[in-house]
């Protein structure tokens, strides 16, 4: 069982890696990656010159891309807003810029996928 927990954490590291490569390459710059509280965890924090982007990384084989972005269930945008909000607080950050929360979809043999505001801030 370890061993299989081990596959799966090193695998979400190397689909967080490629999303980060994927959104450096739209014109966004990574701020954080794999950022931690104790009212939840954020994969990517990413900003571009319009808007910030706290992004959910989900990486699977074998299932579509609408699977794929029901697996990110209200609870877990919950947490992900809570930590975005806690993000922007102890952050100094423009008020002009927009916030979304995103998701980028890793599957085997195909370019990445960004949904923007995938979820809504004010969907609590």
């Amino acid at each position: 069982m370890r061993q299989k927990r081990q596959k799966a954490y090193r695998a979400g590291i190397k689909a967080e890696r490629i999303a980060a490569l994927f959104l450096m390459a739209k014109g966004y710059r990574v701020l954080a990656s794999r950022y931690k509280t104790t009212v939840g965890e954020i994969d990517l924090i990413a900003s571009n010159a319009k808007r910030i982007a706290f992004v959910e990384v989900k990486a699977r084989s074998g299932v579509g891309r609408e699977h794929i972005l029901f697996s990110v269930t209200p609870r877990q945008q919950l947490r992900i807003k809570r930590a975005g909000d806690l993000w922007l607080a102890r952050n100094r950050v423009s008020h002009r810029k927009e916030i979304g929360f995103d998701i980028i979809t890793i599957m085997p043999w195909s370019l990445p996928r960004h949904y923007k505001d995938a979820f809504s801030h004010n969907s609590y």
